[in-house]
């Protein structure tokens, strides 16, 4: 009987410890569960382009975690076996720069891959998925950690993303007829704009101050926006503009001057108008005929914008040096000369034979915008000068005369 009563004790103690040691190990295997049943939420993939080797490129894909935390995978192509190559997400935009917000793991040269799982900033500040897809920033991929000043690849990302639109316009020659490019308006997520220059065959080591300026540029006028200097070497500049709308930037009165350098504003290299100011590819030319010399004459050409107005270009042969031609249209016909002065174009340059005029309206205050010039009645004249008004060097028919 007593041997009975200790046999159920034992039997007791013995289930007991079995169920604590299956609870144990549950508990365990639970633990382990939740650390591996980390999943991928959602994603976004941000473009990482080549800065100082064109065959480097990648991206940096964005995944939110289930547990709160923030994955960042660096993939590029192109990069060097054996190399280290220092990672960061930066505040601002590339073109702006700024210092760092996270650090991320740096690239292995052989693979091209990083990755990095975090939930605050370098600083301790909490980010999240959600606040990083809007972070005001960019990745720069480094060479190496002593040699942290070229960068690899590099790419904007949250609001600054480009979102694929665009719009480019003509930078001519202005004073070195080799040298010519184009501005490129890239527009952002949060609607602000990459501004990039690109210019060929600008001289090499030269620094070239650039900016966005009110009017055309046959008008001119005070600097709107800087943008930062074109590099020589490179020919090219890029700027971030947040003070106007990508928007409200493709309809602004303005042109792109491009100068030699600070010290040598008044040289030009490229110049362009923008925004509203464009030309639209439409234009008419009427010959303008020698007078009083039979070796002076040209042509002036109507170029179409997209607010309407005109750029005027008179072009003559053989123009003295040094001298200014007067030019205006005036009411009627050559055959009936004289009539009355409608419009005043900016004085021919007798070093080029040159005048650029931005049309809007007449000089009473009417307006008088490209298809007026089409249906005038009208003729232009071009002057010997101020004080010798009386003597043509050129002249010709426009609009409903021609």
């Amino acid at each position: 009987m007593t041997l009975f009563f200790k046999s159920k004790s034992l039997l007791k103690y013995f289930l007991l410890f079995s169920l604590l040691t299956i609870f144990s190990c549950g508990d365990d295997d639970s633990d382990g569960d939740a650390f591996e049943n980390v999943t991928q939420l959602a994603s976004k993939t941000f473009q990482l382009f080549p800065v100082e080797d064109p065959s480097i490129s990648g991206t940096a894909k964005f995944i939110k975690n289930s547990n709160e935390t923030v994955t960042v995978e660096i993939q590029l192509i192109g990069a060097e076996e054996g190399n280290l190559h220092p990672a960061h997400i930066h505040f601002n935009t590339a073109a702006e720069g700024g210092d760092i917000a996270i650090t991320l793991q740096a690239v292995e040269g052989e693979t091209g891959f990083s990755t990095t799982t975090f939930d605050v900033l370098d600083d301790d500040t909490i980010i999240s998925y959600e606040e990083l897809l809007d972070f005001d920033g960019y990745i720069n991929v480094h060479f190496s950690e002593s040699n942290l000043e070229d960068i690899i690849a590099q790419g904007d990302i949250g609001q600054n993303e480009l979102t694929g639109t665009t719009k480019s316009y003509a930078l001519g020659s202005v004073d070195f007829p080799a040298i010519s490019g184009n501005a490129t308006f890239s527009q952002r997520v949060n609607n602000e704009t990459l501004v990039t220059i690109n210019l060929e065959e600008t001289p090499a080591s030269g620094e070239h101050p650039a900016h966005i300026h009110f009017n055309t540029a046959a008008e001119t006028g005070a600097i709107a926006y800087s943008l930062n200097t074109v590099d020589g070497t490179t020919g090219e500049s890029k700027t971030n503009i947040d003070a106007i709308s990508y928007n409200n930037l493709l309809d602004f009165d303005g042109y792109i001057n491009v100068h030699l350098s600070d010290t040598n504003l008044d040289v030009l290299l490229a110049q362009g108008d923008i925004g509203q100011n464009e030309l639209t590819g439409t234009s008419v030319t009427y010959n303008l005929s020698a007078v009083s010399d039979p070796s002076i004459m040209g042509d002036i050409t109507f170029f179409e914008r997209f607010n309407g107005e005109a750029l005027a270009v008179i072009d003559i042969i053989n123009t003295p040096n040094g001298a200014m031609h007067p030019a205006h249209i005036h009411a009627g016909s050559v055959a009936t000369a004289p009539g009355a002065i409608l419009f005043t174009f900016t004085p021919v340059n007798g070093d080029n034979g040159v005048s650029k005029t931005n049309v809007a309206m007449l000089d009473n205050g009417t307006s008088f915008v490209y298809n007026d010039v089409l249906t005038v009645d009208g003729y232009v004249n071009v002057h010997e000068s101020m004080d010798n008004l009386a003597v043509l060097v050129a002249q010709g028919n426009i609009g409903a005369n021609n």
